[in-house]
């Protein structure tokens, strides 16, 4: 956040996501980047105020949510209440021993008789009995709710982890994903303790108020009407502070997983913030986001502290009610003495879960709240796995432009295609309905023949990989494969078809033998050393301390850019697969090593079919077709000696690329 990385707080770290045409995007839209240029986050977005929890339906969710508990549930209810009635009886078991020692006393004053020690022996362990059943009751339905309070996190995380595979990959590229983490681990936590503690006190508390009110009316009911007028006064204090502080319980929830959000990035992109002077700015933006989400804890941690006091004055007028009617009664010898001193305990029993109810409002609140996020998340919109083709063109609006005739007659040529075809059929695309960036598109690549796409920085050249491993769905039109639509096909089978090495590298936390075989799990450490050769990676990472089994931190930023690229070129290459694509990938290596590389991926391409994506035209000159993009539309294809023969716009991208490295070499 600052110069000082001290100053950063722990946070969930990852690569943070960026919007279709390279936009870093938040929960609530487009956001700026590290600090960005008024030092916006993302809990900025949320100052203006909450909207109140729907509480009720998202309780009733939870509940059905916990159905698959209900036999642990009742065990919990069973012990719950035999705790509490244990606990209630003693004190009324207790005031016997009190009656007679007062009345022994009082006849030993008189000379008329002595304390009976025996009978109060016999009720002390009687109410010792009690107490201990109460205590073994009270653990078992502790043990018992803890197991499920823990199942149900455990079936939550389990739940989101694998919605995390379904949403549909824009999701990602719109919302941080520092927020989507926080719903795995502070959301599900925070659920996991409020229904530990909440549900458990609810009803050892309601069970507990029931009990006491029948033993104090048991006891003398006027006494007991004396004690019930406090308590309309205490629910009306309860309910204003549980509307007062609802919202900001809301509130902490969701500004802590933006702030997380706004954590990771920043982490991410440490680098970058530093490079570029922006830590005030970004110190500044965590700041002023760490404010609100203490502006919106303290005031609900203040509201809800404020029923313990006022719950505990009330209480202590309803002592001296009883106090005063309790020696009235005794007086008039309507009562013992024991029964005055039991039902004072028994006012305080009453009043005791009363304030626990109330607590366990704002426990409520919390899990509410976490539960509403994580319910919001798994009721996310989720990838189609098989739509139905789509007739091929429809909707495509407009004739294809002139350059993809030839395109257009081989997409219509698709049936009888070769295993390895792809074909892609007056595609249209928008990462957005208003806004295409890939207006109409047909093209066919022929089994085990390459195709280069190139053009310029927004033509659409990636959008057309994350269309064809099945990322996106296309808007209208067709992609198929070997004839058969791929959204007819589930999409882990048309993703095994594809090795892919992209621009943006890849490496997780582990050895460089771990993630080279991530392309094949089941390879033996002579092929992962194999694919590593044919990759040009072997001679670096021998001189490596421990060699394949150097470990690489999390960032992958203790290797350079150049090594973890032919890293990721080696696990393509190991994975083996029947098609590849390869998005400009020897961008981040040295000319000598390309030239190393690109006969390796000569061989590796042979036989298949395979999508070059290039903004060197030097790197595509051998490919067997080459797809030239302009907002979105084929505008030229052919071979390279083709185009430049044509003298169009891969000619002019090519003669002006050869010219700026004329103009920077000074030639």
């Amino acid at each position: 956040m600052s110069g000082h990385p001290s100053f950063i707080p722990k946070g969930p770290a990852a690569a943070g996501p960026h919007g279709p045409h390279g936009a870093s995007v938040g929960p609530g839209g487009p956001r700026r980047g590290p600090g960005g240029a008024h030092g916006h986050g993302p809990a900025g977005r949320m100052m203006g105020g909450e909207k109140p929890l729907a509480f009720g339906p998202t309780m009733r969710r939870m509940l059905s949510f916990m159905g698959q508990f209900k036999g642990r549930l009742a065990l919990v209810l069973i012990f719950a209440i035999g705790s509490t009635v244990f606990s209630v009886v003693g004190p009324k078991v207790l005031s016997e021993a009190t009656t007679v020692l007062f009345d022994g006393a009082v006849a030993q004053a008189a000379g008329a008789g002595s304390i009976d020690f025996d009978a109060i022996g016999r009720i002390l362990l009687a109410t010792l009995a009690l107490y201990l059943a109460s205590a073994a009751c009270s653990w078992v339905q502790s043990w018992v709710m803890s197991y499920i309070s823990q199942q149900t996190c455990y079936r939550l995380r389990d739940a989101i982890a694998r919605k995390i595979e379904r949403v549909p990959f824009g999701y990602f590229e719109r919302n941080s994903t520092g927020d989507t983490l926080s719903r795995i681990t502070n959301d599900v936590d925070t659920l996991g303790q409020s229904l530990n503690q909440g549900v458990t006190q609810m009803i050892t508390s309601t069970v507990t108020v029931v009990g006491v009110l029948a033993m104090m009316l048991s006891i003398n009911a006027v006494m007991t009407l004396v004690a019930l007028v406090m308590i309309p006064v205490s629910m009306a204090l309860v309910m204003v502070v549980v509307r007062l502080s609802q919202k900001h319980f809301v509130a902490q929830q969701r500004l802590l997983g933006a702030l997380n959000g706004q954590v990771e990035e920043t982490c991410s992109g440490h680098a970058v913030v530093r490079a570029f002077g922006r830590e005030g700015a970004t110190a500044e933006a965590y700041e002023r986001d760490n404010e609100a989400l203490y502006a919106a804890g303290w005031k609900a941690q203040f509201l809800s502290g404020l029923m313990m006091p006022v719950l505990g004055f009330v209480g202590n007028l309803g002592y001296v009610a009883v106090a005063v009617s309790g020696a009235f009664f005794a007086v008039t010898g309507a009562i013992t003495v024991g029964d005055i001193q039991a039902f004072i305990q028994y006012v305080k029993n009453f009043t005791q879960p009363i304030t626990q109810l109330a607590q366990v409002s704002n426990v409520l609140q919390s899990l509410a709240a976490a539960a509403e996020r994580i319910f919001a998340f798994l009721d996310l919109p989720e990838m189609e796995e098989a739509s139905g083709a789509a007739e091929a063109g429809e909707g495509a609006g407009g004739a294809a432009a002139a350059g993809d005739a030839e395109g257009a007659e081989g997409a219509a040529a698709s049936g009888g295609a070769e295993a390895g075809d792809v074909v892609f059929d007056h595609v249209r695309f928008g990462y957005t309905p208003d806004a295409p960036v890939i207006r109409d598109f047909s093209a066919r690549a022929a089994a085990g023949r390459t195709v280069a796409i190139v053009g310029p920085t927004g033509a659409g050249k990636t959008t057309l990989v994350k269309l064809l491993m099945r990322f996106y769905d296309v808007d209208a039109g067709a992609i198929r494969i070997g004839g058969t639509d791929i959204r007819d096909m589930p999409r882990a089978a048309v993703r095994e078809q594809f090795a892919m090495v992209l621009q943006d590298t890849w490496l997780f936390a582990g050895t460089i033998r771990d993630n080279i075989r991530y392309g094949r799990l089941d390879a033996t450490d002579a092929e992962v050393r194999a694919a590593a050769r044919e990759a040009c990676a072997d001679h670096f990472i021998a001189t490596l301390p421990g060699g394949y089994d150097f470990a690489i931190n999390e960032d992958g930023t203790n290797i350079s850019a150049g090594q973890r690229q032919l890293i990721t070129i080696a696990r393509a290459l190991l994975a083996d697969r029947p098609m590849l694509i390869l998005d400009e990938a020897t961008s981040s290596v040295d000319t000598r090593t390309e030239l190393r590389i690109q006969q390796a991926m000569d061989r590796l391409m042979e036989g298949r079919t395979s999508f070059v994506i290039a903004h060197r035209l030097s790197t595509i000159r051998r490919a067997d077709l080459i797809l030239v993009l302009r907002d979105g539309d084929i505008v030229e294809q052919g071979t390279h000696n083709e185009l430049i023969a044509a003298s169009g716009f891969y000619a002019e991208l090519h003669a002006s690329q050869f010219a700026a490295c004329n103009d920077r070499f000074g030639e």
